[in-house]
C-alpha cells in the first residue's frame, strides 16, 4: 500500500509540474490592399539572376480584395496598355490568380494562359510571388511593398 501510496504521489507532483510548451500562433499575413512592385527578377538557365528595378518608366501595382485581383502596369518605351482583373486564393504560401480580362494585349496571353500560380513569402508590408516551371525552378520572381 506504501508503495502505491509513493507512486501516486510522484505521479500527482510529476504531472503538476510538467509545463506544457505550447507553439505561439502562426501570423497569417492577408494580401488584401495596395502593393507596388519593388524589383522584378528574371532567372536563367545558368543561374545568373537579371534584376530589373522599377522606376517612373517602369512601374506595376496590384490591387487585391478579399477575393479580386486587378494589376496594371506602366512602361513609358512601350505604346501597349498592360492590365489584367480576375479572382485570386492566397493559401499555404501558392497564390493563384485567374485573369478574366485584360488590356488588348492581356487579352492575347489569356486566351492561352489565364490561371497563373506563383510560390509567395509575405510578411506585413512586403511580399515576394516566384513562378517556377514544371520541375520547380524559378523563372522570374516580383517583390511588392504594401502602399495600403
Amino acid at each position: 500500500m506504501k508503495t502505491f501510496i509513493l507512486i501516486f504521489c510522484t505521479s500527482l507532483l510529476l504531472s503538476c509540474n510538467n509545463k506544457k510548451s505550447i507553439a505561439p500562433p502562426i501570423k497569417e499575413y492577408s494580401l488584401e490592399g495596395a502593393w507596388e512592385l519593388v524589383s522584378f527578377l528574371n532567372y536563367k538557365e545558368d543561374g545568373s539572376v537579371d534584376t530589373i528595378k522599377s522606376s517612373n518608366v517602369y512601374k506595376q501595382m496590384k490591387m487585391y480584395s478579399k477575393t479580386k485581383i486587378m494589376w496594371s502596369r506602366l512602361r513609358a518605351w512601350d505604346s501597349l496598355d498592360w492590365f489584367g482583373v480576375g479572382d485570386y486564393t492566397f493559401k499555404d504560401g501558392i497564390l493563384t490568380e485567374v485573369l478574366d480580362y485584360g488590356s488588348h494585349a492581356m487579352n492575347s496571353r489569356i486566351k492561352e494562359k489565364k490561371k497563373f500560380v506563383f510560390d509567395i513569402t509575405i510578411d506585413e508590408n512586403s511580399f515576394t510571388q516566384v513562378e517556377m516551371d514544371s520541375s520547380g525552378k524559378p523563372i522570374y520572381a516580383e517583390n511588392y511593398k504594401r502602399l495600403e
